[in-house]
């Protein structure tokens, strides 16, 4: 390192000193030149002398007059007319008859826009906020002079802050308050007088305030208990009224039992005070509280505490056993029996009336009971499960077939399709004619001869009633000289779309059952005594119909474990012995998000049959063998799917959504129903439901029927009135 010698530290010293004083004089004749320079322009600006007297003078010539002694451009909007009076009794400088000028047109509800190239413009004060307005960053403008200023603030919000500017701005006069929340700044438009005089109402308002964050440890009392306690107190419900900045922060941290603060000091004050005199020590070792579930049921909570309790007293036990070790076995057995005693004074009982708990342990205890009872009693959300079922079935169905017989040679029979046959059609002809009475010839008494005709017998139509049941389609039949022929031909077909929505609301983790459909009895047994004397059925009921079985489990974020249970089941028909019953059933666990609508499962089935019966070789000609042979051709198609949709509900709000949506479609359907109305009675009105409002369920209240005495009270002409104008609006209600 170089040292410099004191000789030359003061020549470098000197230099620098005789520097400073060369620049000095050139620093001072700069500043001097620009003092000057706005001097000058501050006195070409008063310079000049003006008086003003106009008297019932044309608003456009009092224009003129201003822009001649001003020499400035001055263009005229149109619309701008009228007579002004104004006097000025003082004689006037440049600025001062330029401010005149705009104070006069204000009051005649005129502005003036300034231009860029220095052009003024005259317009209604109205239309000037959408004008081409100057952009100032400073209050060098003042007077009537229309400008926009934007203004940043930094310590509350603009969304707030400009409903209070807006009562203080000329809104009338052209003036307007916009705020831009993203990047928090007020755009103020208006005459710059009031532009400035809100400015300074902001910089007034935006003030940073002290919201510091204090930590209080507690010694005694548990965090979230004192958070609740405190919130109740300090916290208002109705909060939209109180100033934010007079409202504390209180927050608990579980992990070091202390309680944060934060807000204005003297309101931080206040909770500290109050938390630090509830923070204090029992009076007695053991303690008896009493917890009031919201939401759980305190017998289920009954057998979870008492198991967590008997594990802390076991493991307190093992801790005291192990630290005792190290003494004599005395104390070891002393400090085990101070802990089971201890252990035996825990108390945990339910109260099912009051769905409360009442638990006496120690302090200590009492605390961690506290803490996984409020970690426990919480709201629930529920799931709303919907259910679509949709099932399309077709079927198609062509029997054609020829029949014939002959007295000589025999018959050609088929029994397949939907035929009768022939043979036991010819059996009940025979069985249906009417044979002849006898005719019995016998001599009287008297000698003479006499006859007896016996009525004719009709034969029994049973057999053909029962075979003519049984046709369907076209029947045609011939007997012609000892030859018979029936020929018989029918199509079916069969379109049906069933769709079934069931739904149905459950807690997490609730299981869930719901069931529409019918109890059909089915028999399980029967007994017949000797000679069936004593005979007797023992009969069961099964329920076919609709059934859902769900049981949701809400997942983290917004998905939803569902292990569903779905059947749909219906009576096909009876046999000789029981019932048939038709019955689809699914058996799933499936995962979906909130309204995510998921398949469960489905069935495609597709059926043709063809039945061909025939007389060997005569069957095969072409288009003579159909008179040989029957054919019965089958179709069936039948698609069936099952759909599932769960939505969360984790608030009042949202249920209320849900529920007024299906509220709102069944009242619908009412009133489409009430607009078609009943074919034979026109005059019949249809129930509807009342609009959603749960106020309108209940029976209306004691101060109706106060309204209803007074309306009794009054003139006999005005309770008529009061009658017409209500049956007008019951008329209305009912259009």
């Amino acid at each position: 390192m170089r040292i410099l010698r004191p000789k030359l530290i003061t020549t470098i010293t000197s230099a620098l000193l005789l520097a400073g004083l060369a620049m000095t004089p050139l620093a001072m004749a700069m500043q001097s030149t620009q003092q000057s320079q706005n001097a000058e322009r501050s006195n070409a600006e008063d310079e000049g002398e003006f008086s003003a007297s106009f008297n019932n003078t044309d608003i456009n010539e009092f224009i003129q007059t201003v822009s001649r002694n001003l020499e400035k451009t001055i263009v005229v909007h149109p619309e701008v007319r009228g007579r002004i009076n104004v006097r000025s009794y003082d004689v006037l400088n440049r600025r001062q008859y330029y401010q005149f000028f705009l104070d006069v047109l204000e009051v005649y509800s005129y502005a003036v826009v300034e231009s860029d190239n220095g052009t003024l413009r005259v317009i209604r004060d109205r239309d000037a906020r959408n004008a081409a307005l100057p952009v100032v960053d400073d209050g060098s403008h003042s007077g009537a002079l229309m400008i926009t200023r934007v203004v940043a603030v930094e310590n509350v919000s603009v969304r707030e802050l400009a409903p209070l500017l807006r009562g203080l701005n000329d809104q009338s006069g052209g003036g307007n308050v916009v705020s831009y929340d993203p990047s928090n700044v007020i755009m103020i438009t208006g005459r710059a007088s009031v532009v400035n005089r809100l400015v300074e109402v902001i910089e007034r308002v935006d003030q940073a305030g002290d919201q510091d964050v204090e930590r209080i440890e507690l010694a005694h009392a548990s965090a979230a208990e004192m958070v609740r306690i405190a919130t109740a107190i300090f916290i208002p419900q109705s909060s939209g009224n109180t100033p934010e900045l007079l409202i504390p922060r209180i927050v608990a941290d579980e992990r070091t039992n202390s309680v944060l603060v934060s807000g204005e000091p003297r309101v931080r004050a206040r909770v500290i005070r109050l938390i630090e005199e509830l923070d204090a020590e029992l009076e007695t070792t053991g303690n008896t509280r009493v917890f009031y579930l919201r939401y759980a049921k305190a017998e289920e909570m009954v057998d979870v505490l008492r198991g967590m309790t008997d594990t802390m007293i076991a493991e307190e036990e093992r801790q005291s056993q192990t630290q005792g070790a190290t003494g004599s076995g005395n104390q070891r057995t002393g400090g085990a029996t101070q802990r089971r005693r201890t252990g035996d004074e825990v108390s945990i009982q339910s109260h099912e009336s009051t769905n409360s708990l009442i638990v006496t342990a120690q302090p200590a205890l009492i605390r961690a009971i506290e803490d996984v009872v409020r970690q426990l009693d919480i709201r629930r959300a529920q799931v709303l499960v919907e259910a679509i079922i949709v099932e399309v079935f077709e079927g198609d169905g062509l029997n054609f077939g020829m029949q014939w017989l002959s007295e000589d040679f025999g018959l050609m029979q088929h029994n397949n399709g939907n035929l009768v046959p022939l043979g036991q059609i010819g059996i009940a002809a025979e069985a249906a004619r009417t044979e002849p009475g006898t005719v019995t010839e016998r001599i009287g008494n008297d000698g003479n001869l006499v006859t007896t005709r016996e009525p004719d017998r009709r034969g029994d139509f049973s057999l053909a009633a029962q075979l003519l049941s049984q046709a369907n389609g076209l029947l045609l039949g011939t007997v012609q000289d000892g030859w018979g022929a029936v020929l018989q031909a029918v199509s079916t077909n069969t379109n049906s779309n069933i769709l079934s929505a069931p739904s149905i609301t459950t807690l997490d983790n609730q299981e869930a059952n719901f069931l529409v459909g019918q109890d059909v009895p089915t028999i399980t047994g029967a007994t017949a005594g000797s000679n069936n004397d004593n005979p007797f059925q023992t009969v069961d009921r099964r329920e076919i119909g609709i059934r859902l079985r769900v049981t949701p489990q809400i997942n983290e974020g917004d998905s939803v474990q569902l292990v569903i249970e779905q059947e749909v089941s219906s009576l096909a028909g009876a046999t000789s012995v029981d019932i048939t019953i038709n019955k689809r059933e699914l058996t799933t666990t499936v995962l979906a998000r909130d309204g995510e609508t998921i398949v469960l499962g489905g069935l495609i089935d597709e059926d043709v049959q063809e039945s061909l019966s025939k007389v060997p070789i005569l069957g095969d000609i072409p288009i003579l063998g159909h008179l040989f042979k029957s054919t019965s051709v089958t179709t069936r198609k039948r698609n069936l799917m099952v759909f599932i949709r769960p939505t969360i509900i984790r608030d009042d709000a949202r249920m209320d959504e849900l529920s007024s949506r299906k509220y709102s479609y069944i009242r619908a359907q009412q009133l489409e129903q009430r607009e078609r109305g009943l074919s034979l009675r026109q005059n019949s009105r249809i129930p509807v439901l009342p609009e959603w409002d749960e106020h309108n369920f209940l029976p209306p209240g004691f101060e109706q029927y106060l309204e209803r005495e007074e309306i009794d009270e009054e003139p006999p002409e005005r309770e008529d009135e009061e009658a017409a104008r209500r049956n007008e609006a019951l008329l209305d209600d009912g259009a």
